[in-house]
């Protein structure tokens, strides 16, 4: 155990912070996980500085609290991390890195030559994990070939077509033409009769026979019809013609 803390104490680190670390981290330790360096701060009045652990699988981050007795490890898979970033200030450097997920983690007043050996050492197994997964052959695409679907074709239905059967009608064979010529209608020559008017049939005088006064009183008989709406102006008028020619 001295041995593996003396190679972390070339960078003026703590050892009594780097003790107490290694200590609790061997019950931390993944299998095949080995511890790559340690960085521990060094402020300029501090009595419990955090420390950065770098492993070959992950970065844990290490804070002590209640004075000491306990501690808090937070990790951080190499798989996680998308970037490194160093920053030298007067009084010590800050060291930070970025997750996939944009997370911010960083811690200050780191000396300058560990932050330097902290730096290397990410970009190293960032470079690793890079080739790691680009050595690494793609499984070869399997192609498996379709069986060809056979889809039944629909028989189209047969209709039969029955013809109507004609039926044979009798005919009766035509001896008289005569019955076949048309008939055509009979022309009278009589000539027509004259039906008699109203006048004749009741023995009615006529005009020229009747005398002044039968006129006159005819005519003053057609204009009382006339003024009792019986018959039309112009049936009086017509009348009226008739008449007066025999006054």
């Amino acid at each position: 155990m001295k041995e593996q803390i003396k190679s972390f104490l070339n960078e003026e680190q703590d050892p009594k912070a780097v003790e107490k670390i290694t200590s609790k981290l061997n019950d931390l330790l993944m299998r095949n996980e080995e511890i790559g360096y340690i960085g521990v701060q060094k402020k300029p009045v501090t009595v419990f500085p955090d420390s950065i652990v770098l492993t070959n699988k992950r970065i844990i981050m290490c804070k002590p609290k209640n004075l000491g007795l306990s501690m808090d490890f937070t990790d951080y898979s190499w798989e996680d991390v998308s970037g490194t970033f160093v920053k030298e200030n007067i009084l010590g450097s800050e060291f930070s890195f970025s997750t996939k997920t944009d997370i911010q983690v960083s811690i200050d007043y780191i000396p300058k030559t560990q932050a330097r050996k902290i730096y290397t050492f990410a970009k190293e197994q960032l470079e690793l994990l890079k080739e790691g997964s680009t050595s690494q052959p793609a499984p070869a695409a399997t192609f498996t070939q379709a069986e060809p679907i056979s889809t039944p074709i629909a028989e189209e239905p047969i209709f039969e077509i029955e013809e109507p059967e004609v039926e044979e009608i009798e005919t009766e064979e035509v001896t008289n033409f005569a019955e076949l010529m048309p008939v055509q209608p009979q022309i009278s020559t009589e000539a027509p009769q004259i039906e008699e008017t109203p006048a004749a049939k009741s023995g009615e005088k006529a005009l020229g026979d009747l005398s002044k006064d039968e006129l006159f009183e005819k005519l003053q008989n057609y204009k009382r019809l006339l003024d009792n709406g019986l018959i039309l102006q112009g049936e009086y008028d017509n009348l009226k013609k008739e008449i007066l020619p025999f006054l």
